[in-house]
């Protein structure tokens, strides 16, 4: 029986009924408006026509595909943010016809200056979100894997700063960001993990914290002295521990929360004490829209996530130890920490534990708490000045850590190996 329109009783809304190829369709057109439910049942009849010649993957659309991706499983605001400009730009475009050529021109229509725009920005904005959706697609037969070149990719340097160049940066900032500058350096912790810590993720005593990576992890972060000292001299006990301060209309209760989707928080701060201290950067000069005056401002050449390039740098000049430091810094694979292997030279190890151990020279430390416990700062002090003894857990930990990169590197090869035979 062909499709065709029907009134339900206790119904306002048009049915479509009938059979296409065999299969039987009785569903809602979602209209009382009979033109419009008759363009419902012709676009119906063509997609199911479709579908039953070429099978499933010819229909399935773009935003279809996006809302069984965000129903699988929880994504990231940035994340949803992403895919709903791709959203406005695929819209119910047929899965099968995105190639290539659709990737680029969704660069260009989706970005704001594409043109000038970085390499990074089109791999994190389009084609990464793109090729997950398109991914969990394939994976449920909706079309083939995705085979996307994107922008080639200028290896950056990474930024890290030396132990007087590190001083000069704490004695340069402001009073309350000192003790944030401080655990960065001294615990390698991103910026997002310093600003939501919280007093009862704390254990000055224990001389350690805990702490949420991006990826939803805990991760439980040792304090050397230095760090201990600076919340040490914090006055608060309660709530957040790194706060603002200085700043007018600043709340002093916590740094503004992005949900980790940017950055910013101590963006003026940063820039003014990298300034001070001499650190490179450049000046960028602009002159506001309805302003006669001419704006500058200093963007330093290092972010505040080059000090946890600068923790990674230092750990592994006193330890020597790639594996301790993947552990310890919470990465994921060897191989996002092999390139810290090399940036410190050996001649300022011992520059680096006097740092970790007694803080900035020069520093003037504000008047706080006494210090938990007088063993802690010994403890540390050993800690920081030779590697601790391996225990079992940790040399588990690592064993369980190369077992995976390795199982991970022979899937992928299997992987591609197959497609290489197809």
């Amino acid at each position: 029986m062909p499709l065709k329109l029907m009134t339900v009783a206790h119904h306002r809304n048009l049915y479509v009924r009938g059979t296409v190829g065999g299969r039987r369709i009785y569903e809602s057109t979602r209209t009382s408006n009979r033109k419009e439910a008759e363009q419902y049942l012709a676009k119906r009849h063509a997609e199911l026509w479709t579908e039953h010649i070429y099978g499933q993957r010819a229909i399935v659309t773009f935003r279809q595909a996006v809302t069984a991706y965000l129903e699988a499983e929880q994504r990231s605001p940035a994340t949803q943010r992403y895919l709903e400009r791709l959203l406005a730009y695929f819209g119910d475009a047929q899965l099968s016809k995105i190639t290539q050529a659709c990737v680029d021109k969704a660069c260009q229509s989706i970005l704001t200056d594409a043109a000038s725009a970085r390499a990074t920005t089109k791999i994190r904005s389009v084609i990464t979100p793109l090729r997950s959706v398109l991914e969990f697609a394939a994976i449920r037969g909706w079309r083939d894997r995705p085979a996307f070149k994107g922008p080639r990719t200028q290896k950056a340097r990474t930024a890290f700063l030396r132990p007087e160049e590190a001083t000069r940066l704490v004695r340069a900032a402001a009073p309350h960001l000192q003790p944030l500058l401080i655990f960065l350096i001294g615990t390698g912790c991103r910026m997002s993990e310093a600003m939501e810590l919280d007093w009862q993720s704390v254990d000055l005593k224990g001389a350690r914290c805990v702490v949420w990576q991006k990826q939803g992890n805990e991760r439980h972060v040792d304090l050397p002295p230095v760090v201990i000292r600076a919340m040490v001299s914090l006055a608060w006990r309660e709530g957040r521990v790194f706060r603002p301060g200085g700043q007018k209309g600043a709340s002093n209760e916590a740094y503004h929360d992005t949900g980790r989707r940017y950055g910013g928080q101590i963006k003026s701060g940063w820039s003014y004490a990298c300034k001070r201290a001499g650190l490179p950067g450049t000046v960028r000069r602009w002159t506001p829209k309805s302003a006669r005056r001419e704006k500058e401002w200093f963007v330093p050449d290092i972010t505040p996530h080059g000090l946890r390039h600068t923790w990674a740098s230092w750990h592994y000049c006193i330890h020597k130890d790639i594996m301790r430091l993947q552990y310890d810094g919470g990465w994921s694979t060897v191989a996002m920490v092999s390139r810290y292997a090399k940036l410190m030279p050996d001649v300022y190890r011992d520059e680096i534990i006097r740092w970790w151990r007694e803080g900035p020279e020069g520093l003037e430390w504000p008047e706080g708490e006494p210090s938990p416990s007088g063993r802690v700062s010994v403890q540390n002090e050993q800690a920081a000045s030779f590697p601790p003894q391996e225990d079992k857990t940790l040399l588990l930990a690592r064993a369980l850590l190369v077992a995976q990169e390795i199982i991970e590197r022979q899937y992928e090869a299997i992987i591609s190996l197959e497609r290489a035979q197809k």
